[in-house]
């Protein structure tokens, strides 16, 4: 799709968007609770999901329910649960804690390495945030507003600084960093100067400009809390200016976290000038045979909610790859799956980041299928020879996409080629974890070498009779309810906006 027809769709989408506005700021805030399975609904697509099916049912017996509340209650301690690794790559935990009077401290730990054990120096940054409505863009999510009052940073050593000082302007390094010493907290901004040495450092907490707050009741009366805020732009120029419309991995709550989680109570206690030094952790060798699904609903950047089942066969080099795609934030609506086949090869380890391995993909084979009527009717309007046969879509039954090369309308060109990062950890039941690249926030493609990703998107689990997973259970969200007359509007947004950005999309 030509930047000219991605610019006309979107005007069509900026133009829906307010009369979606007007008709919902005529009546009264409403919220429901759905609640639905992360299963498609069509009989014809029951072979497909099979497998699927199977590993969440199991997951069911432990008796999780989740929740997702709209405004989301933000008081307390918001931790990380591992070293965490943003687009660059950086390395760091976090641990935000929000106060009932709207005011919030942040600490962000930056380390050398990607186990987090050697610390190179630490942010202290205080504001407040307000939240303001549901996000039309992003489901389940609220959009709020934040103001920084001050940044101060801490270096934990020389060559931190000198490293520091290498990516600062010469103002910045003289007023903060010259006479810095190790384990003293200088600032950096405040609300009179130091906007630019933010700039400089690719700091930003546009991040707060999206929240979502999830709750796990479990069976036996215990709960974890779980903290979504904005994604990081994986491109580093963008970071400081982008309005996120995807999460980063969740910060769980420093009271009512997983059990155990040693990373937690490290983080918990921390200070600016005491950061966390990480236990080294096992090193996992990577493995991919079998059967590897999402732990939760995903969402990604530009309005995409999706599941992920992925299925490797070592000795044969070959993968498959099913991708859910939804309407909503609960995964409960779906809109169409797309199935795609392919060889790959695993390639040195990685040298950004350690205990990761490089691979590529090829793509030969893509099948896509319509789940309502409304991607059905959108991909019968493409032109015939274009995105399969033509005129003979229809809800839930299967078309191939070789014989077309791909679909245009979905971004999907055959033959196709992606360079990957994957890496492997166990979580805290000493269970396997599937870490793969994280997807360019444009929507792009990993095309080449130099596009390989340098951070994760959320880990995926193995799916056997060995493996649970807590997270698959009934979902119960409150999402803000439309009237009758809106629901078809906002379909229609979202499908206008989804057509625009799936010509960015990939079989990833």
């Amino acid at each position: 799709m030509s930047s000219g027809q991605l610019s006309h769709l979107l005007r069509g989408v900026l133009l829906l968007l307010p009369a979606a506005a007007v008709i919902v700021a005529g009546r009264s805030k409403l919220w429901e609770v759905p609640t639905g399975h992360f299963t498609s609904s069509s009989n014809q697509n029951q072979t497909e999901s099979l497998h699927w099916e199977h590993c969440q049912d199991r997951h069911l017996q432990e008796g999780v329910r989740i929740t997702a509340d709209i405004p989301p209650k933000l008081d307390g301690t918001w931790v990380s649960t591992r070293c965490e690794v943003r687009p660059g790559p950086e390395f760091l935990t976090r641990s935000y804690t929000f106060h009932s009077n709207r005011h919030f401290q942040v600490l962000q730990h930056y380390y050398t390495e990607s186990g987090c054990e050697d610390p190179a120096y630490s942010l202290l940054i205080r504001g407040k945030i307000r939240l303001l409505q549901a996000s039309w863009i992003t489901r389940g999510a609220t959009e709020a507003e934040y103001h920084l009052s001050k940044v101060g940073i801490v270096v934990h050593s020389m060559a931190a600084k000198q490293r520091l000082a290498s990516r600062l302007p010469p103002a910045c390094v003289s007023l903060s960093l010259n006479e810095a010493v190790p384990g003293k907290l200088y600032e950096l901004y405040n609300t009179r100067a130091g906007r630019a040495c933010l700039a400089a450092m690719g700091f930003s907490v546009t991040e707060m400009g999206l929240v979502r707050v999830e709750t796990q009741h479990h069976g036996h009366g215990g709960k974890v809390q779980e903290l979504f805020l904005g994604d990081i732009h994986t491109d580093w120029a963008q970071r400081t200016q982008h309005r996120p419309t995807g999460y980063q991995q969740p910060l769980q709550n420093a009271m009512h976290h997983i059990h155990p989680c040693p990373v937690c109570a490290l983080v918990y206690r921390s200070s600016e000038q005491r950061p966390p030094v990480l236990p080294r952790g096992p090193t996992v060798p990577l493995s991919l045979a079998g059967h590897w699904i999402s732990q939760r609903c995903e969402t990604r950047p530009n309005v995409l909610f999706l599941t992920r089942d992925f299925t490797f066969k070592p000795s044969q080099h070959v993968w498959e790859g099913i991708y859910r795609h939804y309407l909503d934030s609960a995964c409960s609506q779906p809109t169409f799956t797309l199935r795609a086949l392919g060889h790959y090869a695993q390639g040195n380890p990685s040298s950004k980041l350690s205990g990761a391995s490089e691979f590529v993909f090829k793509v030969t084979q893509v099948r896509v299928t319509a789940m309502d009527e409304s991607t059905a009717k959108l991909l019968n309007s493409t032109r015939p020879g274009k995105c399969g046969q033509a005129g003979d879509w229809r809800v839930g039954v299967e078309q191939d996409l070789t014989s077309t090369n791909g679909c245009p309308m979905l971004g999907i060109k055959l033959p196709h080629k992606e360079y990957e990062l994957f890496k492997m950890e166990l979580d805290h039941r000493n269970h396997p974890l599937l870490f793969t690249g994280e997807r360019p926030t444009d929507g792009s493609s990993p095309d080449r070498p130099l596009r390989r990703p340098t951070s994760f998107q959320v880990p995926m689990v193995l799916c056997n009779g060995s493996e649970r997973n807590p997270y698959f259970s009934s979902f119960n969200s409150k999402q803000v309810q439309l009237a009758s007359g809106t629901a078809d509007l906002e379909k229609l947004v979202l499908l206008v906006f989804g057509s625009a950005l799936c010509s960015w999309l990939v079989v990833y």
